[in-house]
């Protein structure tokens, strides 16, 4: 559409919604968007908008709407990638998965033919859970363009849990070390399956590495997860955890040498579950501070 017919309201809104989205503020730039389009139905770029505010709005059938609007509006404009993702991941919140493979297939993707769930074991990928309440990067298994299995034991604050299947964002936010490379850190969206899995937090002694290492072997090998929170959880600089974590230069560091008292997370389905960690040799060494459920 020529930008001399577009009305100056209908370009003034869709300016707002354009700000409130650079701002983050995406729910907040539904109500711009859907103005600009009512006021220019045939102008394509607030139909983009609107794909995006209400994706973080989990406003999934209007996405798929949106989407649609914006593609026939111009089907040939490279900017119809973004609609295309979004309608993919609508799609895949909803469970129409054909829509969800033509989706995915229209950006380049090769997924697996069929009419069920997609699986593309897509390997492990950095999650950000519960990034608007109780921010917290975890790893996943990805199995699809926009759907990962949680495979870390992830805080209790976070209210997610070992084995949830979240549904993610395709936009890189930040970025996280793995093997020689890394790889991109994902938002979470929305929670589709929760686990069957609780979390447990046990309290331990541990006099070296080598034995917290045996007793976190013990209970993986009863087929629960197992994270040494004591390790694993780090706090990060907003510009570590949307980028890539790096080194301050003059911050203190943290004591060194191995720190007995070990805070574990461990998923188990139940108490009896536990079993194991009585049959571990650090348990008869009542070296067990504390094990408790926290979520």
């Amino acid at each position: 559409m020529s930008p001399d017919i577009i009305p100056v309201a209908a370009r003034e809104a869709q300016e707002r919604a354009a700000a409130c989205i650079h701002e983050r503020r995406f729910v907040d730039s539904i109500a711009h968007a859907e103005t600009a389009a009512a006021l220019c139905p045939d102008w394509a770029d607030p139909w983009w908008n609107l794909t995006v505010g209400y994706k973080h709005a989990r406003r999934w059938a209007d996405v798929l709407r949106a989407r649609d609007q914006a593609i026939a509006l111009a089907p040939a404009d490279d900017a119809c990638e973004g609609p295309r993702w979004n309608g993919g991941i609508a799609a895949t919140a909803l469970g129409l998965w054909r829509q969800a493979r033509a989706a995915w297939t229209s950006l380049g993707i090769d997924v697996p033919a069929g009419d069920g769930p997609i699986d593309m074991h897509l390997g492990p990928t950095p999650i950000r859970v519960s990034p608007d309440r109780a921010p917290e990067v975890v790893w996943c298994d990805r199995i699809d363009p926009c759907r990962a299995r949680i495979r870390s034991v992830p805080l209790p604050e976070s209210d997610r849990r070992y084995d949830d299947l979240v549904l993610h964002d395709g936009e890189a936010r930040g970025r996280r070390s793995l093997g020689q490379g890394s790889v991109p850190v994902f938002d979470e969206l929305d929670l589709l399956q929760p686990s069957s899995f609780g979390t447990w937090e046990i309290v331990v002694r541990c006099s070296s590495p080598g034995e917290r290492d045996t007793l976190v072997r013990t209970l993986e090998e009863a087929e629960l997860g197992v994270e040494d929170w004591t390790d694993s959880v780090e706090m990060l600089c907003q510009a570590c955890s949307l980028g890539e974590p790096h080194e301050h230069p003059g911050r203190s560091e943290p004591g060194r040498g191995w720190q007995a008292e070990r805070r574990l997370g461990v998923a188990a389905r139940r108490p009896s579950d536990l079993a194991p960690l009585r049959r571990a040799r650090l348990w008869w060494r009542q070296e067990v501070l504390s094990a408790r459920q926290v979520l």
